[in-house]
This record gives C-alpha cells, structure tokens and sequence, in this order.
C-alpha cells in the first residue's frame, strides 16, 4: 500500500470528538487495506487499560487500537495522567507509573525535553511498524500560555510530519469563532499543518451550513473535508464518565436491575458498558440508599482512591444501604477497588494512597487489603473457579481481562477464590452466588460469567437471548466507520495524506 502522512485530529476544544473520530478512521483504513494504529502523546482520564505486555495505557487508545484491529501498546499512549485529586496526577510514563505531580509541577518548562523526547521516540517506534499512525490531539490546539510545554498537540505533529485536521463541535455553538481563533492564534510554522477543518455533532439539515462551509473555508485558507451529523445509533466506548448518573433509576419488570455505586473517584467505569447494552439487564449508577434497595445486584466498582471512597461510603450511609440489601437478598460484587471495600479492613501503612491509616471495609468477605507502592497491570486468563460452578463436572469456558491495581488482598478464612487464572493464581472471593469480589477488570466483558451472575434470576429471564459483546462491538466500529466515511471527503483525505508540499 501506498505510504500516508501521519494524520493528526485535533480540537478547537476539550470534548469536540476526536477519540470517537480518530476511531472511525481507524476502523476507515483498516478497511480500506492499509495497516493503522493510534497514538496520543498525553493522555488525562481515569479510565485505564492494561496492554499485552501488563502495562498500562488510557481506556481511548485501547478502543481506537480495537477499531484498527492490532495489539494495544504502550507506545500508542506513551504518557497518561490519572488524577488523584483536583490538583495532582498519578504520572504514567511507557505504562508504568513514576510518581505524583501537581498541575503546576507537571507543566514547568524543567523536565519536559525529556518527557519530550519519551513521546517523540514512541511515536518513531509506531510509524515504523503502522501506516498511517492516526494521532490525537487534546483540549484545545490554541492554548498559547501553555506553547512552551505542550507535549501532544501541534509540537507533536510538527515532530511526526502529520497532516492535523481541526475538528471543531458545531452543537455547543460559535463553531466560527472556534476554528478561526483556533488558527489564528497559531504561529506561521504550526499553521501550515492545518490541512483540514472537520465540523463535528452537526443536527439538522447539512444543506443548510453549505453556506457556513464557504464562509469557513475563505476565513482559514483550509478546507472543510467534511460535516458529521450528530449520532444516536451507534455505540462507542466513552472515555469520560461524567453522564453516567444520568442514567434512569427506575426499577424494570422482567429484567434484572443492577445498580453501579457511583463513587467520587470511580475508574474503570467501562466495565460495565456490556450491561447497560445486554438486554437481559437494566443498568443504573447511583449513590442513594433507597434507589440502591431497589436493585437485585450491586456493583461496587473500580476506584482510584479507595480508602476516600470507602469513607465516603460508610459517612454517606450507602456502606449500611449496601449491607442492608445484600441481607435481603441483593447480589453484591466487587470489583478491583470495590473488591477491596468489601472486606474486613484496607489498610494504608505506607500512605500510598493518603493520609488514612486504615478503614473498617463493609464486611461481606473474609479478606483483608494491604495497600503497596507496586501497581499491578497485566492481561489475564482464566476460567471460574471449581468452587464456583453448579456443575462441578464440566470446565467452565476460558475468560479474560486485565487487573490495574495497588495493594494485595489475602483470606482471614479458608480460601474460596472466584477465578483461576491460567498460570495457577487464584483470584478473588466467593462465598456464594450473592456475594463475590475480583481484581479482574473486563470480566463482565465475557458472556460465560455475565451468565454466571444472572444464573439466580433465570426464571425472569427465559425468553431472553445472551449478548455477544464482541461481535456487538464489532458492528459498532463499522457503523461509525460507515457514518463518518459518508460525510467526510475520503478522496480529498487520501489526497491531502499523500500529497508532497
């Protein structure tokens, strides 16, 4: 295949849709028959993914590496922030963490050649294994008090050679405004690697902003390659979790009601995206006691502090609720940090996560939680636990996930683990089909043990179907490659990534 430029989507702003359109057009040259892959030098989310090799890369890349269908690797997100407060990041560095900085630590010009040359180097090791590496901007191209430092927008395509397409988001308004201060508040160098504006989220009749297409492109001296009507009907992984206590509260007949606690610091939230789309379940988040006794499971989830969240959880009266409802028989399950919080005690004596010593956790397990400087990230493997199956004569299929994780977790009683990873470690606890915990993050991502834990509600559910999130994924990734193909200009695309200036 003929070899392409770089491509670069960056933004007028924070949340205009570039991981969802850097995704299509992964999915859109992978189809096409050329070999993509992502890359975002510097990524800030909470929600995070473990590689092949059992390091750690933001959630977003990981699905954009799904949609081009190759291994996901540390080099396709060199450098990730996972805030620990308003203030302070965890700093992630080639999948593995090396400390805490402050926003304003982080951003001096002291240190940052380096860090720039960490990610320069990634992206180097990727063009020469991919064509063509489709890179991610972030926030907004036009943050000029932070020119000095900026690691992942136009410094970053400028290194690659990339051809940047500004994608702009025309449904929060003054989509003029945006893109024509976006470049003109660039410099003569960094302007020359505009090639293209992308108006994104557009309602309504495009007819209508034909118009808006020219005065646009007489404005920036670019081309508008494309306008991309707001969807409803396709179903991408978020990367952000801010809507997720939007979702309805009210208890369903005839399905199974499953209620996420919403923690101040949750992670991982995408964990239970397979849920929200099985149609066996109706999936809500929440932090009130009584909208929790409505539901036949509770998932304590992920959180990047567990012993703040598990304060909050005993101060805010949700630790009791939850408590309350498994001894009227809700199903409780713990994931990850929630696994922890399900215990007897997590223990801090190091302060890895704070100030806090140790918390009394909710008591439903017989475990005991020690926090550690380590973080544990790997990919696993593994089948149910023979204590686990109805039928103790059968194999139960292989699973798999990945554990992202700080402390260790040990019985206080005889072991009952929930899973057995492949290479013989036991995983989790279960003490009977109501009540279990997990580091494996993903596990709900596998139709065998989605199946396992509605196996108690199987008389409401005898009509319905089992949900094969892979291949729903799949389809997901085609539609959104169809979607955005039919209103962006693919041949002035293939042109502007091949042309020699």
């Amino acid at each position: 295949m003929k070899r392409l430029h770089p491509i670069m989507f960056a933004g007028t702003g924070s949340d205009v849709g570039k991981s969802i359109i850097a995704a299509a057009f992964c999915r859109i040259f992978l189809q096409d028959g050329y070999q993509p892959a992502p890359f975002k030098a510097q990524n800030m989310a909470l929600n995070s993914y473990a590689t092949p090799e059992g390091l750690e890369i933001g959630r977003a890349q990981a699905v954009q590496a799904e949609a081009a269908n190759v291994p996901c690797h540390t080099d396709m997100n060199p450098l990730l922030l996972k805030p620990s407060s308003d203030h302070t990041s965890q700093v992630v560095l080639n999948g593995r963490p090396i400390g805490n900085r402050n926003a304003y630590e982080y951003f001096q010009r002291e240190g940052r050649e380096e860090l720039r040359g960490q990610v320069n180097a990634a992206f180097d090791r990727l063009a020469a294994r991919y064509n063509p590496v489709v890179m991610e901007g972030a926030g907004s191209i036009s943050e000029i008090n932070l020119r000095e430092s900026d690691l992942v927008n136009l410094p970053m395509a400028i290194h690659a050679g990339a051809d940047v397409i500004l994608v702009a988001d025309i449904d929060r308004g003054g989509v003029f405004a945006s893109v024509y201060g976006s470049v003109m508040l660039l410099t003569p160098e960094e302007r020359k690697h505009i090639k293209g504006i992308l108006i994104n989220k557009f309602r309504g009749d495009i007819r209508l902003f034909e118009s808006g297409v020219k005065m646009l492109e007489e404005l920036c001296n670019v081309p508008v390659v494309g306008v991309v009507p707001y969807y409803k009907d396709i179903y991408i992984e978020e990367e952000d979790s801010v809507m997720l206590q939007t979702k309805s509260v009210q208890a369903m007949h005839g399905k199974v009601n499953v209620a996420v606690v919403l923690l101040r610091h949750l992670s991982n939230f995408t964990d239970f995206n397979v849920l929200e789309l099985d149609p066996r379940v109706h999936l809500f988040y929440t932090n009130n006691v009584d909208e929790l006794m409505k539901a036949d499971i509770i998932l304590l989830p992920g959180s990047k502090s567990t012993l703040d969240d598990l304060y909050e959880l005993r101060r805010n009266g949700v630790a009791q609720a939850v408590i309350r409802a498994h001894r009227e028989g809700a199903t409780v399950m713990g994931i990850c940090g929630g696994y922890q919080m399900m215990g007897l005690e997590v223990c801090d004596p190091g302060h890895v996560e704070g100030e806090i010593d140790r918390l009394p956790g909710l008591g439903l397990l017989p475990v005991t939680t020690k926090m550690q400087g380590d973080k544990i990230t790997r990919q696993v493997r593994f089948r149910l636990h023979e204590n686990c199956r109805v039928d103790a004569t059968g194999d139960s299929p292989l699973l798999e996930g990945y554990e992202i994780h700080m402390g260790a977790t040990v019985p206080l009683e005889t072991p009952s683990p929930l899973n057995r990873f492949d290479d013989g470690r036991e995983d989790g606890y279960f003490v009977d089909q109501t009540c279990m915990g997990t580091y494996v993050h993903g596990i709900l991502d596998n139709p065998g043990f989605v199946d396992f834990l509605l196996r108690p509600f199987a008389d409401r559910l005898a009509d319905a179907a089992p949900f094969d999130y892979r291949a729903f994924k799949e389809e997901q990734y085609n539609k959104l490659a169809a979607h955005v193909r039919s209103h962006v200009d693919m041949p002035l695309i293939y042109k502007i990534l091949t042309d020699h200036d």
